[in-house]
C-alpha cells in the first residue's frame, strides 16, 4: 500500500519528501530506507510503540511502515501526454492514495509555473488533467459494456449504468470519489475500473514559517472548496520542517518546534494521515525479543492479521489472545493483565482492533 505525493512543478513535493526521507526528527528510532531513487519506506509515528518498548524492555523494536512515492510534477496537457505525463498519470494509478501538495505561499525568488500563486488553480489544474484520463478510460470501457449490454445481459446493463454515472460526473468537472455505489456489486466494479480520481485523498497546503500553526488565506480558500470532498487538509511549512531536519539532536529540534508552536514535526502528522488515508491500522505484538507493530487493513480479521507475519500463520490458524492496548498500559504487563482476567480470547471470525496487542496459537 502506498501514498503518492503529487502537485504541479516548484510546489515543495520534492522537499516534503526530502523532510519524510530523514525522518529522524522523530526520534531516532525511526529510521528511513530507499528502495528507489523515488520511493521511501517511512516509519509511522506511534508512541504506543515508545510506551509497549518502556513496559516490556525488549531486544528490538520494529514500527509500522508505509511506503510514500515522490511523483514527478504534473503540468496542464498531461492526460495528453505533455511534460511527463504518461509517466506521471501511469505511477499515480499504481499508488493507492494521493497527497496533493499546494502552494499557499509568496516567494519571489520560487518561480510558479502558471506566474503567481493561486492554490484554488492549481488544483483544478491537476484535478482537470486526473479527470480527462479517467474519462478516456470510462469511455473506452463504456462502448466495449454497451455491446453487451445490448444482448440483454443484466451485469453487463448495471456496469453500463455505473459507467454512464461516472461519465456524466467527469464531464461536470467533478472526481469519480463523489461517485457513491449503489450496492455491494458496484463498489467491487468501482475498485475493478482504477480509476485514479476514485483514490482517497490529502491535501497539503505548503505554507510559510509564520503560517505553520494558523495556516492563511490561502489555506481558508482551500478548506472551503474541498469541503464537500471528505478529504483531509493539512497545513506544513515544508520549507520549516526541512529547516528542523537539519539539526543535529532530538532537543534542537523540540526548542525549533516550540519556538514555532509546534508539539511534534509536521512531517509525523503527515506520516499518520496518509497511513489513515490508505485505510490501514495497527496491532502489536510484545515479548523480550520484540516489539513491533504490524499494519493490516482497517476491518481485518484474526486469521488475516496472522498472515500478515507469516502466511501459515493464516492457514493454521487456532485462535488469538487479544489483550486490549489501554489494558496493557493500565496493568503494565501481559501477566498481570492474565491475573485481572482482562486477556481474550478470539477466533476466527474476531475484527481485529487498532492497537490490540496479540499472540497468536496455530497448527500447520
Amino acid at each position: 500500500m502506498k501514498a503518492g505525493i503529487v502537485g504541479l512543478p516548484n510546489v515543495g513535493k520534492s522537499t516534503l519528501f526530502n523532510c519524510l526521507s530523514n525522518a529522524k526528527a522523530q526520534s531516532a528510532n525511526f529510521p528511513f530506507c530507499t528502495i528507489e531513487p523515488n520511493i521511501g519506506v517511512v516509519n509511522v509515528p506511534d508512541p504506543r510503540l515508545s510506551k509497549l518498548e518502556e513496559l516490556v524492555v525488549p531486544e528490538r523494536v520494529l514500527p509500522a511502515t508505509v511506503e510514500i512515492v515522490d511523483i514527478a510534477g504534473l503540468v496542464k496537457g498531461a492526460s495528453k501526454g505533455e511534460g511527463l505525463g504518461n509517466q506521471f498519470l501511469g505511477n499515480i494509478r499504481e499508488c493507492n492514495a494521493i497527497i496533493h501538495v499546494l502552494r499557499c505561499f509568496d516567494n519571489d525568488n520560487i518561480i510558479h509555473v502558471d506566474g503567481n500563486v493561486n492554490p484554488i488553480r492549481d488544483k483544478e489544474t491537476i484535478d482537470i488533467e486526473l479527470q480527462l484520463k479517467d474519462l478516456e478510460t470510462v469511455e473506452k470501457r463504456l462502448e466495449k459494456v454497451k455491446k453487451a449490454a445490448k444482448t440483454g445481459n443484466k451485469e453487463a446493463q448495471a456496469e453500463a449504468d455505473l459507467l454512464e454515472r461516472i461519465r456524466v460526473t467527469l464531464l461536470e468537472g467533478k472526481s469519480a470519489r463523489v461517485v457513491e455505489a449503489k450496492n455491494q456489486d458496484e463498489e467491487e466494479l468501482l475498485e475493478d475500473f482504477q480509476l485514479i480520481t476514485t483514490k482517497p485523498v490529502l491535501y497539503v497546503c505548503n505554507v510559510d514559517e509564520g503560517a505553520a500553526v494558523n495556516g492563511n488565506d490561502y489555506v481558508v480558500k482551500v478548506k472551503e472548496l474541498v469541503k464537500d470532498e471528505n478529504a483531509e487538509v493539512i497545513v506544513l511549512a515544508v520549507g520549516t520542517e526541512a529547516d528542523i531536519m537539519e539539526l543535529e539532536t532530538y532537543e534542537e529540534r523540540q526548542m525549533f518546534l516550540e519556538d514555532l508552536g509546534l508539539e511534534e514535526p509536521g512531517v509525523s502528522k503527515l506520516i499518520r494521515s496518509a497511513y489513515k488515508l490508505l485505510n490501514l491500522q495497527t496491532y502489536f505484538t510484545a515479548g523480550v525479543k520484540e516489539v513491533r507493530a504490524w499494519t493490516i487493513k482497517v476491518g481485518d480479521t484474526a486469521p488475516q492479521a496472522a498472515g500478515v507475519i507469516h502466511s501459515d500463520f493464516e492457514k493454521g490458524f487456532i485462535r488469538a489472545e487479544v489483550i486490549g492496548y489501554d489494558d496493557y498500559v493500565t496493568f503494565g504487563s501481559e501477566a498481570k493483565v492474565k491475573e485481572a482476567g482482562k486477556l481474550r480470547v478470539e477466533g476466527k471470525e474476531y475484527i481485529v482492533k487498532d492497537g490490540d496487542v496479540m499472540h497468536f496459537r496455530f497448527n500447520v
